[in-house]
């Protein structure tokens, strides 16, 4: 048995305005400087007006790979103003924080750390509602019951997850999505390539998430290179923010994989962005599967067009692939071109393998690498070389 979970989904041009529609007495905004500053929380903040929806506060504070002691920063405050609503209006880590304080507001027994896929009673709802207005078009998280955090003590990653977590509604208004510059775009794109991708040929791969991958696989090859290289192209924008949404959708319904476990070793340690870090690692990740999920690979090939592999395999065929995609995108194609000097990258070695063996997205991975291979992937894709083992 499996279960197939999905918020609200509110989207296309204008789609902000059903923050008007909504029924609550006080909201609490959960963001981050960026978004005050480009005027989106003034935006926000006129809807919920309109409904007659008092803001209590503003919290701004989220970071970028926001850490547990930001969230519980943040849970202080909700407490005190006691909202009815939250609103999380930003990129992945503004949400994955509103997700979090939602379940310690309404949860106070439950650790944020605790959090994991067997709690069966959250009872979520209770207090407030949960809604999530994404800025940027790749993370997903607006339609996800996945958090990911940062323990900023012990220097790596949490990926926790549950189903009840859930955002009640998620806006997908591509207007809300016009700032984003295009290195960001580009980070964040090749973070919804991966998620379609992973969720698509993970181990549990099922029929309902399927579907859903492809077609943000296709928007994203599409539209990706147009919205970066111009950032009026609206149809682009849109198509960008409806694909990051769909890949979110698809891939939380039957998980991430290698890709993701990698990237978050390697942005936990040398801080490299989310959306970059999984985009750099997917096609090594696709070379080490290879043949344990070649069915999947070559479905993908024909779904974005890129059919014939010319004598290679369908592994070696979609990690090239990805990696032109990277590449019309200014995208880093190894470790080094990150910007990691090698004898930070040797001592952080045994740190980098330790995180991926137990980041929890690696056990849905059709191949599991040990820890003398997970050592020699990194150093592959430090020096971008072919994975040929």
């Amino acid at each position: 048995m499996w279960y197939f979970v999905a918020p609200e989904v509110v989207f296309g041009p204008d789609a902000l305005s059903h923050l008007a529609e909504l029924r609550a007495k006080s909201a609490f905004i959960v963001t981050d400087k960026k978004i005050v500053d480009l005027g989106l929380i003034e935006r926000v903040k006129e809807q919920l007006a309109l409904a007659d929806t008092s803001v209590g506060c503003v919290f701004d504070d989220v970071e970028p790979d926001p850490s547990l002691q930001t969230v519980y920063r943040g849970v202080s405050l909700i407490n005190q103003h006691a909202p009815d609503l939250i609103v999380a209006v930003g990129g992945g880590s503004v949400m994955d924080a509103a997700k979090a304080m939602r379940v310690q507001y309404e949860r106070p027994d439950i650790l944020i750390e605790e959090i994991n896929p067997f709690i069966t009673d959250f009872g979520l709802g209770t207090k407030c509602r949960l809604v999530c207005v994404s800025t940027t078009s790749g993370t997903g998280s607006e339609a996800t019951f996945a958090v990911v955090l940062t323990d900023t003590e012990d220097q790596r990653k949490l990926s926790l997850i549950n189903r009840q977590m859930v955002p009640d509604i998620a806006i997908v208004d591509p207007q809300m999505a016009r700032a984003m510059p295009p290195q960001l775009t580009a980070d964040t794109g090749m973070d919804a390539l991966t998620h379609a991708i992973e969720g698509y040929s993970c181990t549990w791969n099922n029929d309902f998430s399927d579907g859903l991958c492809i077609r943000a696989m296709q928007l994203v090859f599409e539209y990706l290179g147009r919205a970066v290289n111009d950032v009026d192209d609206m149809e682009a924008r849109e198509k960008l923010h409806n694909a990051a949404c769909i890949a979110g959708i698809g891939f939380i319904n039957s998980l991430s994989a290698m890709a993701h476990a990698a990237g978050h070793s390697l942005g936990a340690v040398f801080h490299v962005p989310h959306g970059r870090a999984v985009g750099l690692l997917l096609p090594y990740t696709i070379e080490f599967v290879g043949e344990a999920a070649n069915d999947r690979w070559a479905e993908i090939l024909y779904a974005i067009k890129r059919a014939d592999p010319q004598g290679k395999t369908p592994a070696t065929a979609l990690a090239h692939a990805i990696r032109e995609l990277a590449r019309e995108l200014n995208q880093p194609l190894s470790i080094k071109e990150t910007g990691v000097a090698s004898d930070t990258f040797d001592e952080a070695m045994e740190k980098l393998i330790d995180n991926l063996m137990a980041d929890g997205s690696l056990i849905v991975s059709a191949r599991i690498p040990d820890a003398a291979e997970s050592e020699r992937f990194f150093r592959y894709a430090y020096d971008g070389r072919t994975i040929d083992f």
